[in-house]
C-alpha cells in the first residue's frame, strides 16, 4: 500500500475525545485530526514526538485530515488507522504472502455471516476448497518486547470469536488474522491482564479449530505492507 499524495507532518500534542488529536504542523500551526482508532491506544501515544496524517478533499467532512502514523521515541512506527488493516490483509493474500491462505481464487469483504449480525473482514472463496473466513484484527500495543491484543476490554472481539467457532463447526475453515502494526512488535499474545475474558474465549476458539496467524509489517510514511508472519503465543 503506497500512499499517494504523500502524507503531511506534524508533532502529536494529544489525544482526546476518542476520535480527535491535536498536532503542531511544522509551521507551528496547531491543527485536529480524526483519529480512526476506537481502540484505547495505549503505548502508542507519545506528545511532541513525529505523526504523519492524510489529507481529504471530500469538503463534507469537518476534519479534512486523518491521522496514520506514530513515531515511536524508539523510532519504530505504529500504524494508527484501524480500517487498513482489511486493505493490507487482502493485499497480502492476492500477493501470496500470508502462505497459510493460497489457492483461494476469490475474496470478498464485508460479507454478512453468523447468528450474532456479523459481517466478515474478508472471505476466501474456491471450488475446490472449504470457505475460508477471515477475521482481521490490528495489533499494536507494545509492553516491554511483547506484542498484545486487545488494548482494552471488547465485547465486539468475542463476539467476533464465538461467529468463528460457528463457522468451524459448520466445516468452514476460520482464521484469525492479526495485522501487526508497530514495526517493534516481534510477537503478539492475547492480553489476558487487559480483557480475561476474550483469552479465556480465545483459548476455547482454537482448541475448537480456528487458526490464528499474526503478520508483521514494514511501514514508513510513504509506504506500508505484511511482509512475514511472526509467533502468535499460547
Amino acid at each position: 500500500m503506497k500512499f499517494s499524495p504523500a502524507f503531511g507532518s506534524g508533532t502529536l500534542i494529544k489525544r482526546y475525545k476518542r476520535f480527535l488529536a491535536d498536532i503542531t504542523l511544522e509551521d507551528g500551526t496547531e491543527v485536529t485530526l480524526h483519529c480512526p482508532n476506537t481502540g484505547s491506544m495505549k503505548n502508542c501515544l507519545y506528545p511532541d514526538h513525529k505523526v504523519w496524517f492524510s489529507t481529504s478533499t471530500n469538503p463534507k467532512r469537518k476534519y479534512s485530515r486523518t491521522w496514520e502514523l506514530m513515531q515511536t521515541p524508539d523510532n519504530d512506527y505504529i500504524g494508527i488507522n484501524t480500517a487498513r488493516a482489511n486493505t493490507l490483509a487482502e493485499e497480502a493474500i492476492k500477493e501470496g504472502i500470508i502462505t497459510e491462505l493460497l489457492d483461494y481464487k476469490t475474496v470478498k469483504r464485508e460479507v454478512k455471516y453468523g447468528n450474532e449480525n456479523s459481517r466478515i473482514d474478508l472471505l476466501l472463496e474456491d471450488e475446490n476448497l472449504p470457505l475460508c473466513y477471515i477475521e482481521v484484527k490490528s495489533c499494536t500495543l507494545l509492553e516491554g518486547k511483547q506484542g498484545y491484543f486487545p488494548d482494552s476490554v471488547t465485547t465486539r472481539g468475542q463476539k467476533h470469536l464465538r461467529e468463528l467457532m460457528e463457522m468451524v463447526s459448520a466445516g468452514h475453515r476460520a482464521v484469525l488474522l492479526f495485522v501487526v502494526q508497530h514495526t517493534g512488535i516481534q510477537s503478539v499474545k492475547a492480553a489476558e491482564h487487559i480483557d480475561p475474558d476474550y483469552a479465556k474465549l480465545l483459548k476455547q476458539a482454537q482448541k475448537a479449530g480456528v487458526e490464528v496467524l499474526a503478520y508483521r509489517c514494514s511501514m514508513d510514511p510513504t509506504e506500508i505492507k505484511l511482509i512475514k508472519a511472526c509467533a502468535f503465543n499460547d
